[in-house]
This record gives structure tokens, C-alpha cells and sequence, in this order.
């Protein structure tokens, strides 16, 4: 009898029986190209070239208010350097801290000035007069009238008088003050003016007349003795 033999299997044949083997294959084959790659790509990284640094520019420095600092142990202050901005020079400069200005006082010198004195109080106002007066008409005509202010002396003392009567318009043709002696008078075109030549005794009475023209009446805006508004108006 003739045995038969058995063709022995291929590699390709084991390999097409058993496709893992490809895949595990192919994964080794993808880590190792892998890993290649990484390394020509580190080894061919390459940096630009630095140039020399710019110098700092400098820059003018901010003015900064001093600021005390705590006094340090045994007494001393400390000044306050001015603070440094990022970026500038780091030069500090000390300010010195400026003196506290004095409060102003009353003089330059430093003098206090004494309160001024108080004005004297006014003079007490002057008692009443006694000489009263009351006004009255002697006689009229056209173009004019006499009219009087008698004078009475309520006091008990001579005293002398002042009569003041007001016009709107006239002109004083004359005055006189009857069995007395006579005292100046005068008119300034609206105010008659009489004052006594001789003190009034107590008790005693005089009339003062006068004669006005163009007045247009016979009644005077005002009529006062001694300040007091006479009677009759």
C-alpha cells in the first residue's frame, strides 16, 4: 500500500488562519513609526534667535504727597519716600515734610489787640420846654395876612423860646413880638424862623407876629415852640 502524504501547511496559510496576528503586527509596526516621527520633530524645533534687550525706558516721576510714617522705637520719625510706579526708574527721591503754617493771630507780630471801647452812651434827651404856643389870626386882606403865636410861660423860671412855622409859598413882608423886646427872625421861602431877644418870665405871655403875602393861605403846614407843636391848628 502506498501511504499518502500530507502537504505541510505555509506560513501564509497559518497567518490567513489566524488574522490577530496581522492586527498586532500592524499596531507594533504604527507605535515604532510613531514614536520616530516624535523624535525628528523634537530634534528639528528650533527657537528665534533673541536680540538685545531694549534699555528701560526712564520716565519723568509722578509727584506723590509725603506721607508720615510711624515714629520708630526711641523717638525718631521717619519721612515717607516717594513710591516708585511699575515700569519707571527705580530711583526714590525723600521729600522733606513741609512745616505745619502757624495760625494767623491778630497782628502780624503776634499781638493781641484790645477790644475797642464802647461809645459813650447818648446824652439824655432835654426835658420839655415850659414856653407854650398857640396859633391864631390877627387880620387878613387881599393879597395877605398878620398872624401870631402867643407865647405862654408855664414854668416857673424865665426861659427863652424858638418859633418855626412852615409855608408852602409866600413872602415875609415883616415880624415883631408885641411889648417886648425884639429877637432876630428870618425866611428862607417856606420856613419863619423867631427866636426870643430876651428870656420869657414865668408865668408871663407874649405874642409874636408876622406879616406874609402870596401865601395862598392862612394856615401853616407847621407850627412848633421849642420843638412842641403849638395849639390852635
Amino acid at each position: 500500500m502506498f501511504r499518502t502524504r500530507r502537504a505541510a501547511p505555509s506560513p501564509g496559510s497559518a497567518i490567513t488562519s489566524s488574522p490577530w496576528i496581522l492586527v498586532a503586527a500592524g499596531v507594533v509596526v504604527m507605535v515604532v513609526l510613531l514614536v520616530v516621527a516624535l523624535g525628528a520633530v523634537r530634534g528639528r524645533r528650533t527657537f528665534p534667535a533673541q536680540g538685545p534687550t531694549d534699555p528701560a525706558m526712564s520716565l519723568p516721576g509722578l509727584p506723590v504727597t509725603p506721607a508720615s510714617t510711624p515714629a520708630a522705637p526711641g523717638g525718631a520719625s521717619g519721612t515717607a519716600a516717594r513710591p516708585v510706579a511699575p515700569g519707571l526708574s527705580p530711583r526714590s527721591t525723600v521729600l522733606p515734610a513741609r512745616p505745619t503754617p502757624a495760625a494767623p493771630t491778630g497782628s502780624p507780630r503776634g499781638d493781641v489787640r484790645p477790644a475797642p471801647p464802647a461809645p459813650p452812651p447818648p446824652p439824655p434827651p432835654a426835658p420839655p420846654s415850659a414856653v407854650a404856643g398857640r396859633y391864631g389870626v390877627v387880620d387878613t386882606f387881599d393879597g395877605g395876612f398878620i398872624g401870631e403865636v402867643l407865647l405862654v410861660n408855664t414854668g416857673r423860671s424865665a426861659q427863652g423860646w424858638t418859633v418855626r412855622l412852615t409855608f408852602p409859598r409866600g413872602r415875609l413882608v415883616t415880624a415883631w413880638v408885641e411889648g417886648a423886646e425884639q429877637g432876630p427872625f428870618g425866611f428862607d421861602g417856606r420856613v419863619f424862623t423867631y427866636r426870643s431877644g430876651v428870656d420869657l418870665a414865668a408865668g408871663a405871655s407874649v405874642p409874636v407876629r408876622f406879616h406874609f403875602e402870596r401865601t395862598g393861605t392862612t394856615r401853616p403846614d407847621t407850627c412848633t415852640v421849642d420843638g412842641a407843636t403849638c395849639a390852635g391848628l
